[in-house]
Order: C-alpha cells, then structure tokens, then sequence
C-alpha cells in the first residue's frame, strides 16, 4: 500500500480534515459570534458545521486509521494509530456524547445556564485537543517519513 497514490490520497484527506477543524473552529465560529446580532442563530449556524465537520472526522479518521494499518500491520501501536485512535475518541465522544445534550439544552431555552457553559468548555477543550493532535499529524509529514 505504500504507493504515491495512497499516500498522495491520504495527505489529502488529513489535510481537507484538519483544515476544516482549524477553519471552522477559530475562524468561521467566532466570525459567526462577531457578527450576528442573533447568538442564538449563531449558535444554530456553528453547531451546524460542527456537526458536519463531526461526521467528516470521523469517516476521514476511519479511513486514515485503515490505511496506516493497512501499510504498517505489524505495528498496531505506532504513534499514528494511536493519534488517530485519539482523535476519533475525542469526535465520538463530542459528536454522541456532548453534541446531543447541548442542543437539547439550547432548545430547552437553557443556553444560559452553567450547564450548558461546563459542557460548552468541555467541548471546546476536546475540540482543541483534537486540533492539536491533526496538527501534529500534518506537521510530521508523510506517513512513510514518519513510521
């Protein structure tokens, strides 16, 4: 599986992934806060593409963790199985486990409350960390320059 192709494939796969995360995360969120007047429907908007970002996540690390294990079977624990293991955990656990009650707070008129706030910041630290694990995984290079 070590064919330019694949791994052709595979940088950009991490690369539309990741950017996305950076691009909607620190860009296109705040600029939605910044400058709607409605936080609510800004709210409604960022959710929104976080979601799909959520769902982008998790079919592109699917696919990424199958291609390195693909290229590399005799090391289930190298260290890009276990970024990509991590970076999944973290999109599922946001993605099915506090993406869900979130909305049901908001749309419970509950948006305001510190409920929703400590589930908000843990999110947004899961959101970070995945962020940061992508950017390490672009910033080591080629999967074969890596292993």
């Amino acid at each position: 599986m070590n064919t330019r192709g694949s791994l052709v494939g595979e940088r950009i796969l991490l690369t539309l992934w990741v950017g996305g995360l950076w691009t909607v995360g620190y860009l296109v969120a705040p600029v939605l806060f910044a400058n709607l007047d409605d936080r609510a429907l800004a709210g409604t908007l960022a959710g929104t593409l976080f979601r799909i970002l959520g769902w982008i996540g998790l079919v592109a690390g699917a696919l990424l963790l199958a291609a390195n294990q693909m290229r590399q079977p005799g090391l289930r624990g190298n260290w890009r199985a276990l970024v990509l293991l991590a970076m999944l955990a973290l999109v599922a656990a946001g993605q099915f486990g506090l993406a869900p009650v979130i909305a049901a707070l908001r749309e419970a008129g509950l948006a305001d409350g510190s409920r929703f706030a400590l589930l908000h910041g843990i999110a947004s630290v899961l959101y970070l960390a995945t962020s940061l694990l992508g950017l390490a995984l672009v910033a080591a290079g080629p999967p074969e320059a890596a292993a």
